[in-house]
């Protein structure tokens, strides 16, 4: 029988219509305890790492051997990755190991992806796997810092872990009585901003006004201001939490300046912008707000930031993936009327300069 065109779309239609009666009829085992057939496994995976490569192609990627983003990395995988992934000292729990498919142990697959195939996996997630998407966009600062992190993964033991995920538990300043909230929930903040933690890419906050603060918390637990790593750790608090978060941090007194890797030679130039703004640009003093901040308090001390933290914040800024404060339409329109080499100089006499000391940070 020759096989016509007629007869091969009627063969397709009964093909189809066979398809939609078997799924409709529910004989098809949709239960997450049957697992997938091999091949059905093999066929999926095989997808899923075609098109990793291809969607990969041609993502730049940035230097990840910087200690201080490897840090955040392991911060934030420790609260938002272990609990499916595991980690060293830290295996799977037996519930996500019963998923379909079960998410995998890292450490041991992580040497089968390029770093720009890991940055789209953990930006993008994946379908049908119950990978998230990063939840923040415009922040692949913050991928980048994880894919830093799984590059290091393999190597860690236990203690070298948890040392990088959370210090040494360590706190800024004594705990009032009665702190409950702060018990619970300080040693997830001190594990990037405690004593001796904080990394180039996150802010010191010992010292900063409580107002401040507490409208930054509210910004990320509203999810008014984005950041996959700051969502997370602020999504449920409630006000009275953010409010005694605020409060200890503002209490606490600031350590020493970061002056190590401080270029001087931008110190003049980076001192005139502080001072002086940039008039030409339309651009005020940064001290007329920032370094007044009994005055204001709902504005941020800058001194004794990292250069590198307050950088990125401009540059975040410039780029529209700062907001959600009442006064970050002010930065935004500030930092846009900043070039480059004006954002590292104001950045270095920032960094270079010591911070606020308690007394004077609170209003």
């Amino acid at each position: 029988m020759r096989l016509t065109l007629r007869r091969g779309l009627l063969i397709l239609a009964a093909l189809a219509g066979g398809g939609l009666l078997f799924a409709w009829s529910g004989l098809f085992n949709v239960a997450a305890s049957g697992g997938h057939w091999p091949i059905t496994d093999w066929f999926l995976h095989w997808v899923m790492r075609s098109s990793v490569r291809t969607q990969a192609l041609g993502i730049e990627v940035p230097e990840l051997n910087e200690p201080a983003m490897v840090q955040r990395g392991a911060g934030h995988f420790a609260a938002g990755c272990a609990p499916c992934h595991g980690a060293p000292g830290q295996p799977q729990s037996a519930v996500v190991t019963a998923m379909t498919p079960p998410p995998p142990a890292l450490a041991e697959r992580i040497a089968a992806w390029q770093p720009n195939q890991l940055f789209w996996i953990v930006r993008h997630g994946i379908k049908y796997t119950g990978m998230p998407a990063w939840p923040a966009t415009g922040r692949d600062d913050e991928v980048w810092a994880v894919v830093a992190f799984l590059l290091r993964l393999p190597e860690l033991d236990d203690g070298t872990y948890r040392r990088l995920a959370f210090g040494d538990g360590a706190t800024a300043h004594p705990l009032p009585p009665d702190t409950a909230t702060l018990e619970r929930l300080l040693p997830r903040c001190n594990a990037c901003h405690g004593p001796g933690r904080a990394p180039a890419t996150a802010p010191a906050l010992a010292g900063q006004s409580g107002p401040y603060l507490a409208a930054t918390l509210a910004a990320y637990a509203e999810r008014r201001r984005g950041s996959g790593i700051m969502q997370l750790a602020a999504d449920g608090l409630t006000p009275a939490a953010i409010a005694e978060l605020a409060a200890y941090y503002a209490g606490s007194q600031a350590g020493s300046p970061p002056a190590a890797g401080t270029d001087l030679a931008l110190l003049p130039e980076g001192e005139q912008i502080a001072r002086r703004g940039v008039p030409a640009s339309g651009v005020p003093a940064c001290a007329s707000c920032h370094d007044a901040v009994a005055r204001y308090p709902a504005y941020p001390a800058l001194a004794g930031q990292t250069a590198a933290y307050l950088a990125g914040q401009l540059a975040l800024f410039q780029s529209g993936a700062r907001g959600g404060t009442a006064y970050s339409h002010i930065m935004a329109m500030i930092a846009s009327r900043l070039d480059d080499a004006q954002i590292a100089a104001v950045s270095a006499y920032y960094a270079s300069q010591p911070p606020r000391q308690r007394a004077a940070a609170l209003p």
